[in-house]
């Protein structure tokens, strides 16, 4: 619980990532226990691979762990563990990997000069085993992932996989979006949290593809980043300059969405007094990032199609065809291969839109992200209330990463700012979980029966908020806005529920409402 706790703290730390706290620790305890092993063990000065493969089960080992070699290729040591040496709290910080990576990768480099350490399968990601695979010979290392760890004299230096990739891109970002550091003070820094490497690959592809012209499709359920990566992508091309203009085209009325994005004329229609500029013209020369893009209408998505293909438009009620230059990131919650098979959803303009595709996991599927961003929002929260700064405690963290967040990290922004507001101490002892329907989400203490539980209590909330949905539905006839007046949520919160479990809520207005429950 201590080495937990150590690491949780660490990323308090300002200016320090905690990947990096998380290396120092493993890389200045590999020597230490290297040294201990050996006089343990009768180990000669020089070793062979073989003499390494039993030095790191014994370290491992005698911590806690039960380890065992596995028969490998040449040039690469296979261990495996079905038992962390961290516990089952290791769930609580899967950062702490990090350090039998460093502690294996610090002791090869040492002794062979080079080593590239792979942790194939891990425990902490609910994994049944760990397993680790250390490449002691370059020539073994191509092409397999991992972090590199070589011999600089008497230094050990760590060239972890992308492990700076975050604070390049938030660097670019900073310095795009705010040259002269006036708009948000000297040390404004975006929103990229990358502990994970499912994220740290994303932005790997955002560091490539922003450059270029190419369009970019970003996927994933909502409240996970989509825009945030959008935003990146428009600060680290050449177009940093220009506007980013960002539009929600699920929240814009279907008879709005032509003049949203393309303008109108005077006198296009009643109500039309004066010219009205779209977004494509306000984007000339900047990104136009277009959000639900899976929401647009049939009709509109012709008009988007001869924008990509021929950087031309014209505005409602106009004949004139008017060029810009606009680059276009797309974002969907559902899956638009499924639409474009329905026929919801034009196939030629989904090949457009998706020559980069760019998939965010939920944040339920990288665990490793869950610390950094809590010690984000803390931060952000004691600024944005000008209060002291809190942090969580053991029960918090508990509760906080055995929670699926469903909502993902908008989910976990209002959690803590809830908890950060009635919490009248400096440490929160407490988060306020709720799912969807409004019913508190208990902390389930058991870490083996940790996966039934989130896949029971899923189930149960899925049934109760569709039987919730479905009897608002039929008491308002399916008028959204009287549910969301009820509820007490917004329109777009009610169409997007709606979504997530296929209800049509045209199907309960009129004479239509005899085909609904399924």
């Amino acid at each position: 619980m201590f080495v937990t706790q150590s690491v949780k703290l660490s990323g308090l730390a300002p200016g320090a990532p905690r990947h990096d706290a998380i290396e120092y620790l493993g890389l200045t305890a590999s020597s230490c226990l290297e040294l201990y092993a050996r006089q343990q063990m009768n180990l000669p000065e020089k070793i062979d691979r073989e003499h390494y493969q039993r030095l790191i089960l014994y370290i491992k080992n005698a911590i806690g762990g039960e380890f065992e070699a596995v028969s490998g290729a040449e040039g690469v040591v296979h261990v495996e563990n079905h038992r962390c040496p961290f516990g089952a709290r290791v769930r609580d910080a899967p950062e702490l990997c990090r350090t039998t990576a460093s502690v294996f990768g610090g002791i090869a480099a040492r002794n062979f000069g080079y080593a590239k350490v792979e942790l194939k399968r891990r425990i902490a990601l609910r994994d049944d085993r760990c397993e680790v695979c250390i490449y002691t010979d370059r020539e073994a290392a191509k092409g397999q992932a991992g972090d590199e760890y070589v011999s600089e004299g008497e230094t050990v230096v760590s060239r972890q996989a992308l492990a700076d990739i975050s604070v390049r891109v938030a660097d670019k970002m900073a310095h795009a979006l705010c040259p002269s550091g006036r708009a948000h003070g000297a040390h404004y820094r975006p929103l990229i949290v990358a502990e994970s490497r499912a994220m740290r690959e994303i932005l790997r592809a955002v560091e490539q593809v922003a450059p270029t012209r190419a369009s970019v499709l970003i996927s994933g359920e909502t409240g996970v980043g989509k825009e945030i990566v959008a935003r990146a992508i428009h600060a680290l091309s050449s177009r940093s300059a220009g506007p980013f203009l960002a539009v929600n085209c699920g929240a814009v009325p279907s008879n709005l969405i032509e003049t949203t994005l393309f303008g109108h004329e005077k006198g296009a229609f009643t109500g039309a007094h004066s010219l009205h500029h779209g977004l494509f013209e306000r984007a000339d020369r900047g990104t136009l990032f277009l959000d639900e893009i899976d929401s647009l209408p049939l009709f509109s998505q012709a008009n988007l199609l001869r924008v990509l293909q021929e950087g031309e438009f014209e505005r409602v009620g106009g004949g004139q065809a008017r060029h810009v230059d606009v680059r276009v990131v797309a974002a969907a919650n559902r899956p638009l291969e499924s639409l474009v098979a329905a026929g919801q959803f034009r196939g030629d303009l989904y090949y457009r839109l998706n020559v980069v595709p760019v998939c965010i996991p939920p944040l339920r599927e990288r665990p490793e992200d869950v610390a950094g961003l809590v010690h984000h929002l803390l931060t952000a929260l004691a600024q944005r209330h000008g209060g002291p700064s809190k942090s969580l405690s053991d029960r918090a963290w508990g509760q906080v990463m055995a929670h699926t967040w469903p909502g993902n990290v908008r989910e976990l922004e209002n959690v803590l700012e809830r908890a950060f507001l009635f919490t009248p101490g400096r440490v929160i002892d407490d988060v306020d979980l709720h799912d969807g329907s409004g019913i508190a989400v208990p902390y389930a203490q058991s870490p083996g029966t940790g996966g039934m539980l989130h896949a029971a209590r899923r189930r149960a909330t899925q049934t109760i908020e569709t039987r919730v949905l479905q009897d608002a539905l039929e008491r308002h006839h399916g008028n959204v806005t009287a549910m969301a007046r009820e509820m007490g949520i917004t329109r777009r919160a009610i169409h997007q529920k709606l979504k997530r479990y296929a209800l049509a809520a045209a199907a309960y207005r009129g004479d239509g409402r005899t085909a609904r429950r399924r």
